[in-house]
């Protein structure tokens, strides 16, 4: 997809459960790690999520119908500039905006697949490190570094 106001193609494109809502994205991410915080854990009922983030400028919706029929929101109360959006048909979470950076993240599970499952352009969505490591659930055993808070800003725990 090609967006008709700058001419840029699409990176990655995804959507909720359903399809009903989707979305493309039109620059590598600015973050893309396993978060294991507990709030990412308790928001999302999982021991960790791969979180993808973006500047909301590389970010665009791509369903035609309006936002009021189609996307929920729920503001955290303990972060209030960070707003997660899902799907009024299905219920799954779709992104998350933090109004305080101007980013958008997605969530690894909701991009755009092949047929056989893999997510389609990998090399630019995989992740480079778990981050918020401290608090685990579950013990992640690969090469990737693991991080007291943001991969480069906080001590690495491994």
């Amino acid at each position: 997809m090609t967006d008709p106001l700058t001419g840029r193609n699409a990176l990655l494109k995804g959507s909720c459960f359903c399809g009903s809502v989707t979305y493309v994205i039109f620059a590598p991410p600015v973050l893309s790690a396993y978060c294991h915080c507990t709030n990412c854990q308790r928001l999302n009922a999982c021991p960790c999520v791969h979180t993808i983030h973006f500047e909301e400028s590389d970010f665009e919706w791509t369903h035609n119908e309006p936002h009021s029929e189609l996307l929920d929101f729920y503001n955290n109360p303990l972060k209030p500039y960070k707003r997660r959006i899902r799907c009024k048909r299905c219920g799954v979470g779709v992104t998350s905006h933090n109004s305080n950076t101007r980013r958008v993240s997605v969530w690894a599970a909701g991009l755009e697949r092949d047929s056989e499952g893999t997510i389609l352009n990998w090399d630019v969505a995989k992740p480079t490190a778990h981050i918020f490591y401290g608090t685990h659930v579950l013990a992640a055993n690969d090469e990737l570094g693991k991080w007291e808070g943001y991969e480069g800003k906080s001590n690495r725990l491994g």
